[in-house]
C-alpha cells in the first residue's frame, strides 16, 4: 500500500510498503477515508521534536472504515465508520487515573507512537475510535479532532460579555472563531497576517477583522472591552502584541505551538490581572465535537483549502510551510465520493 512516512526532520517520503496484517487483540484495522494535515505535523517535519520512531506514518487527524477487528473488540464492527482520538495515553499515571488523559505523563500521539492516517490502511487501538454517522462527509469527519482542540481552548476561556479576539486564522484559530461565533455573547474579532485566509474565516463565521495594534483594537472594542483571546499562531511576536492590547482582567487561551521563549515583565500580568491558560490537545471534548459535525458541515467544507491525494503530501507540506493558501485545512481524501 501507499503511505507518507517521516524518516527524519525534513525527510517525508511517499512509499509503497506492506499493508498491515490482521489486528492484534484490542486493535482495529481501518481503510483510511480522509485525513488532515495539522500544524503540528509541519512542526515535527521541520524540527523533529516529536520523532520517537522512524520511519513512521504521519497523520493524527483521520477518519476511516473498519475492515477488521482484533480479539476482544466489541465497541466497533466491520463496516463501521469512525474517527480517531489522536491521543495515545498510558491509562496508569496519576493524570490518566484522574481522567486527564491529555496530560498523561507519557502522552504520545497517533502518527508518532503508532502509525497514523497518511496511508491507505492503518491499525489503531479500539479505545481511540469513535463511531460516526455513515452518511457524514469524510472531509467533515476528518476535522473532528482539530474541532475538539478548538473546543477545548474555547471552553477554557471565562464567560464574558466583552469582546474576544482570535489571533491566527489557521486551523485551530479559524475553528475557534467558528465556535465562538455560535456560542459567544460578545463581539468576535480575528487577526491574521494572511489576508485571504482571514477574509475567508470572516465570511464563514461573521467575525470582524482587526489589525493587531493598540489603536485598531481600541476602536473595535470601544463599547465591548477585550477580555478574552485565543492565541493560535505560536508566534512570540504576536503574543507580545496581544498582551499589549488586552483589557485589564483579560484571559488568553494559548493553543499555538511556539518557537522561541517569551520575555515579559510578570508585573504586567499581576497589575493588570492578565491570565495565561495553556491548552494542550483536548480533554473530553471529542464526542461533543463529533456531535457538532453534521450541523457545522457547510461551514467546515467552506473552510477547506485543498483536497489532495497521498502522492501530493510532500508538496502540500512545502506549500503550507511557505504560508500559502487561503483556507484552514488541507484534506487528504482517499474515500471516493458517492457517484464517482
Amino acid at each position: 500500500m501507499k503511505a507518507a512516512r517521516l524518516h527524519g526532520p525534513g525527510d517525508l517520503r511517499v512509499e509503497d510498503i506492506a499493508a498491515p496484517g490482521a489486528p492484534e487483540a484490542g486493535w482495529v484495522k481501518l481503510n483510511v477515508d480522509a485525513a488532515g494535515i495539522c500544524g503540528s505535523d509541519l512542526h515535527n517535519f521541520r524540527t523533529g521534536q516529536w520523532i520517537s520512531r522512524a520511519p513512521s506514518t504521519a497523520g493524527h487527524e483521520l477518519t476511516g472504515t473498519v475492515v477488521a477487528v482484533g480479539e476482544g473488540v466489541g465497541t466497533v464492527a466491520v463496516g463501521d465508520r469512525v474517527v480517531a482520538d489522536s491521543r495515545f495515553w498510558c491509562g496508569e499515571c496519576a493524570q490518566c487515573r484522574a481522567g486527564r488523559r491529555h496530560l498523561c505523563a507519557s502522552l504520545g500521539f497517533v502518527g508518532e507512537i503508532c502509525d497514523g492516517g497518511f496511508a491507505e490502511e492503518t491499525v489503531l487501538p479500539a479505545r481511540l475510535l469513535h463511531l460516526i454517522d455513515a452518511a457524514l462527509d469524510e472531509r467533515v469527519a476528518a476535522m473532528a479532532e482539530p474541532l475538539a482542540v478548538a473546543l477545548h481552548a474555547v471552553r477554557r476561556l471565562p464567560k464574558t460579555a466583552g469582546s474576544v479576539l482570535v489571533v491566527g486564522c489557521g486551523t485551530i484559530g479559524g475553528l475557534a472563531a467558528l465556535l465562538l461565533s455560535r456560542t459567544f455573547s460578545g463581539r468576535v474579532l480575528i487577526a491574521d497576517r494572511n489576508k485571504a485566509r482571514c477574509e475567508r474565516v470572516a465570511r464563514v463565521t461573521g467575525a470582524t477583522i482587526v489589525d493587531l495594534d493598540r489603536e485598531a483594537i481600541a476602536e473595535a472594542t470601544a463599547d465591548a472591552p477585550l477580555l478574552a483571546a485565543v492565541e493560535a499562531t505560536g508566534s512570540i511576536a504576536a503574543l507580545n502584541q496581544l498582551l499589549g492590547v488586552l483589557g485589564s482582567g483579560a484571559t488568553v487561551a494559548l493553543v499555538g505551538i511556539f518557537h522561541g521563549r517569551l520575555d515579559i515583565d510578570p508585573n504586567m500580568l499581576v497589575e493588570r490581572e492578565i491570565g495565561l491558560l495553556g491548552c494542550h490537545a483536548f480533554a473530553d471534548e471529542l464526542p461533543d465535537a463529533i456531535g457538532m459535525l453534521a450541523e457545522l458541515s457547510g461551514p467546515l467544507i467552506s473552510l477547506i483549502d485543498r483536497e489532495i491525494g497521498l502522492d501530493d503530501i510532500p508538496a502540500a507540506y512545502e506549500r503550507l510551510l511557505a504560508g500559502q493558501g487561503d483556507g484552514l485545512k488541507t484534506i487528504i481524501r482517499l474515500r471516493q465520493p458517492a457517484g464517482t
